[in-house]
């Protein structure tokens, strides 16, 4: 895997998961208490023995390299490295990134420097586990010129995809973007050539992308270089070459969900909860989820009911109820409280004992979760300063709401609290 180069896409300005993005770039929204969504592509890439890592941003990057920077450091003994590339202007490039493609084209300089064969294409808002040796390795045994990496999927979840077409040994011949009725039925393929059973085949007639690729070097130099007015992999370079190169499926099995909206973030963080077995598990010892190291106290409980929850290191809570919820690092929850459905992110740091007090004392609120609070089916964005006896409940069940003057929205129904908010005493949302 030493000749193989990563590039993780980071995405635009993260509209679909606003406003945890308001202030951060999407891979550095926290994920599941104490980790950040680049850790899942970037722990892949390590447990597979890939260690030369581009991450590519145009917003709002400083927090996502300061947690590359702290976390991922392989020392001067190797030629290792997680490395953003932030969008710049130039006098060859004078516009920010159009597109996934546009990006890399943009630092196509940069990353031809590298004596590598494969550049392997990435995703920053995925979930999911994967041994990336075994991609290249069907990629290399097929000389494929791009592999896409793909899931089997159903009849009613297709349409909503990017679905393709393979022949008999695995080359893929036609793309469709979300097909209905007689166009979804031409689509469908026999996907035990892909290692389904028969079974499993019947079932899922249908492959989709999970957007991450394979690209021989030259062939990616090539493409990028030829087709300048296309910025899309996935809509416009892949399809495009579908023609005139080798381009090869390998079928994923394993658990994957694209978290690039607030409803499938918040559903994918709480189906951590679930025993005894979740869909996804960062319980495990040979492929490892790494993130930065911050040496935090053991969290203190003091006569509190939890169930079905993940409490991360450093909270402080007591006398309260906590059911099916995530709470992240450093969270402090006041006595009284229920805590319900909900994401809980934390905080950055520690407000001592007495500066607390002289908050209270100013009538000003301290960070978290204020005494006599309920909240439920909700995400509660980094120091958060949540007042005494607040109900956030989205009592009149409203789908979409935006309050920034308020310090949240309302997307999917869930109840979205912005980082550094203040929701006041006996407020009720």
């Amino acid at each position: 895997m030493k000749k193989v180069l990563a590039i993780i896409l980071g995405g635009g300005a993260g509209t679909r998961l606003y406003p945890l993005t308001k202030l951060r770039a999407k891979p550095a929204v926290p994920l599941a208490g104490k980790y950040r969504l680049i850790d899942i592509p970037v722990s892949n890439c390590i447990n597979s023995e890939i260690l030369k890592i581009y991450v590519l941003t145009q917003f709002n990057s400083a927090s996502l390299n300061r947690h590359l920077t702290r976390t991922y450091n392989f020392g001067s003994f190797n030629d290792g490295f997680v490395e953003v590339l932030a969008a710049q202007q130039t006098v060859d490039s004078p516009q920010w990134f159009q597109g996934t493609a546009d990006a890399v084209r943009q630092y196509l300089w940069l990353i031809q420097e590298w004596d590598v064969d494969e550049y392997l294409i990435l995703s920053g808002d995925h979930l999911y586990r994967m041994d990336y040796g075994k991609f290249i390795k069907r990629h290399r045994e097929t000389n494929a010129d791009i592999t896409l990496s793909v899931v089997p999927i159903d009849e009613r979840r297709a349409s909503s995809f990017g679905v393709m077409k393979i022949d008999e040994r695995g080359r893929i011949v036609d793309f469709c973007e979300k097909p209905k009725g007689e166009a979804l039925q031409k689509m469908r393929v026999d996907t035990t050539v892909l290692g389904l059973s028969p079974d499993q085949a019947y079932q899922s007639p249908y492959i989709a992308s999970m957007g991450i690729y394979v690209f021989k070097k030259d062939v990616l130099v090539e493409l990028l270089n030829a087709n300048k007015e296309q910025t899309d992999f996935g809509k416009e370079i892949i399809p495009a070459a579908a023609q005139d190169y080798n381009l090869q499926a390998y079928l994923f099995k394993g658990y994957w969900e694209d978290i690039g909206t607030i409803e499938a973030f918040y559903e994918s963080n709480l189906a951590l909860t679930q025993q005894p077995k979740p869909p996804f598990s960062f319980y495990d010892e040979k492929y490892p989820i790494y993130t930065r190291p911050r040496y935090l106290p053991p969290t203190k409980m003091q006569n509190c009911t939890v169930t079905e929850s993940m409490i991360s290191e450093g909270c402080i809570i007591k006398d309260c109820r906590i059911h099916h919820s995530i709470l992240g690092i450093r969270t402090r929850i006041e006595t009284n409280c229920s805590i319900e459905d909900t994401m809980l992110m934390g905080s950055d740091f520690y407000e001592s004992y007495s500066e607390r007090e002289a908050l209270l004392k100013e009538g000003k609120i301290p960070m978290g979760i204020g005494a006599g609070s309920t909240i439920r089916r909700a995400i509660v964005d980094k120091n958060a300063r949540i007042g005494k006896n607040v109900l956030l409940l989205n009592k009149d069940r409203v789908e979409e709401a935006s309050r920034e003057d308020q310090g949240f929205y309302i997307r999917s129904g869930i109840i979205v609290v912005f980082k550094n908010a203040t929701i006041g005493d006996g407020t009720v949302i």
